[in-house]
């Protein structure tokens, strides 16, 4: 079967009314999850499982699905209004929404991140279609070596942003490190950080630290405001529109956030996160004005938007044709495929047609729903500004109990964000980036998985990152990198010397 007979194929199937139907309720659904601060899609597919058993496979997985993508949508709205983020793949769009809505652009910010998420997802659904078979295979060619060394790329790339403090970001991204091996080797059994504390063993919840840093540290920084500023009584469509200079802004950065995406959410293993704080790294890296980043750049969110979408799309590259899930979530999926006795793997495409295009049509189906379904809820999401201060800060800090207690029950971890919120206050008033330790907590067990497989495959011998080509293209970067940051440090003293 071609890929347009496939796709006719599964419109047949994704546009039956029993299927729309499910893949309506799940972008919905996935919308107001990801709105809802530390909920999150993890937690909505797990109560929806259940119900997945009295419905056909198809629709279960496409609604499941539409849960997943949608929550990237909705995500980006508390990120950007409350710089709360819905879902950790939105924690990086707090760092340039957040700034846009202060300064009365929230219409902007929000639809820059509609139109983003929605191109992401396109592109995404294209990469699927065309290269499906030649990411699968690109996605084997990827050992542990290989993806040790491009993680430990993604965090130099990460630590040298804004590259006037480099030795702050790295501080940052090394006390992510650190934070992550928190909790319970899963070689050895050793304990490690955990000082005596069970509720450590399972190390720190991500869903507490991102609320911690991003949210109750922004509750913190704004208790005395009065009211806030800059919010307009009404939101017409002509003030969501870009102006024409953000919109010169917006295609290369959508462009190459969304091929960053689609490439590492066929990885096995990243997911969609990491996909996103890449994208804004290598944004700000290429960017002629990096020192609008932070500040309310508009590439600033097109891109994460953009690549988190591109990879929940392609995420489901490996978890269809290899039967590896690229993230937690996608593990999820996994699961509900086999309740149903669908086994994913090579011979899914062949063996269940329906699935795999039913699929990816309604990939394209639920985000045009989306589209439609969230840009006139603009107004309204902004409206949201308007909320007395001592009204929604409470609010806000019920919504992140009950998220971060939702997803361990577990009362330690409301504890964790009372800690971390206080913790990322200061780090806020030190100039310290949160989003840099935020990248090293998620990259690091990864790093060391990889790193540890890598050194056991090549019995300890650490050659073989330079004698695997990808990885020692990966050590170059990395060593090209440092380097170009000691230079510019260096320029940077010698001028000050000069002027003094």
């Amino acid at each position: 079967m071609t890929a347009l007979d496939g796709i006719a194929y599964g419109f047949g199937v994704a546009l039956q009314p029993g299927v729309l139907i499910y893949c309506l309720l799940g972008v919905t659904l996935g919308t107001f999850i990801g709105v809802l601060p530390g909920i999150g899609a993890m937690a909505a597919i797990s109560l929806l499982l259940p119900i997945t058993f009295y419905i056909a496979p198809e629709a279960a997985l496409i609604m499941l699905a539409g849960v997943y993508y949608g929550a990237q949508y909705g995500g980006a709205v508390a990120s950007i209004l409350l710089r709360l983020p819905g879902t950790p793949q939105s924690a990086v769009t707090t760092l340039d929404g957040y700034p846009l809505a202060r300064q009365g652009k929230a219409g902007v910010a929000l639809f820059v991140s509609m139109v983003s998420s929605f191109i992401g997802s396109v592109l995404g659904i294209i990469v699927l279609v065309v290269l499906a078979g030649w990411l699968s295979r690109a996605a084997t060619a990827f050992g542990a070596a290989d993806y040790a060394a491009m993680m430990i790329l993604g965090l130099v790339a990460a630590s040298t942003i804004g590259s006037d403090r480099p030795m702050k970001g790295f501080a940052m991204v090394v006390l992510g490190l650190i934070l992550g091996c928190v909790g319970t080797d899963v070689n050895s059994g050793a304990q490690r950080f955990t000082f005596g504390q069970t509720e450590l063993l399972d190390g720190i919840n991500l869903v507490a630290l991102a609320m911690g840093l991003f949210g109750v540290a922004e509750v913190v920084g704004n208790i005395r405001d009065a009211e806030r500023q800059g919010v307009p009584e009404k939101v017409r469509f002509s003030q969501m529109m870009p102006t024409r200079e953000d919109l010169l802004r917006m295609p290369l950065p959508m462009l190459r956030g969304s091929t960053l995406g689609a490439f590492f959410g066929a990885l096995p293993g990243t997911g969609s996160t990491l996909s996103s704080f890449l994208s804004y790294a290598m944004e700000q890296r290429v960017s002629r004005h990096p020192e609008r980043f932070g500040k309310g750049a508009i590439e600033g969110i097109a891109a994460p938007e953009a690549a988190n979408n591109a990879a929940s799309i392609t995420a489901f590259v490996p978890t269809l044709t290899l039967g590896i899930p690229g993230d937690p979530i996608m593990a999820l999926m996994l699961g509900a495929l086999v309740i149903h006795g669908v086994q994913p793997g090579p011979l899914m495409l062949d063996a269940r047609p329906e699935m795999f295009w039913g699929l990816v049509v309604s990939f394209g189906i639920g985000n045009l729903l989306l589209l439609i379904l969230n840009l006139p809820l603009i107004g309204i999401w902004v409206s949201m500004l308007r909320i007395p201060f001592r009204y929604l800060y409470p609010a806000i800090l019920i919504f992140v109990c009950l998220g971060v207690y939702s997803v361990r029950e577990s009362g330690f971890d409301i504890v964790v964000v009372a800690v971390v919120g206080i913790a990322g206050y200061l780090m806020a008033l030190a100039k310290f980036s949160p989003a840099l330790l935020l990248l090293g907590f998620v990259l690091g067990p990864l790093i060391e998985t990889n790193l540890r497989r890598a050194l056991l495959i090549s019995r300890g011998d650490p050659i073989v990152f330079l004698e695997r080509p990808i990885a020692c293209g990966f050590v170059i970067g990395t060593l090209v990198l440092i380097l170009l940051t000691i230079w510019q440090s260096w320029r940077r003293r010698a001028r000050a010397r000069q002027v003094a």
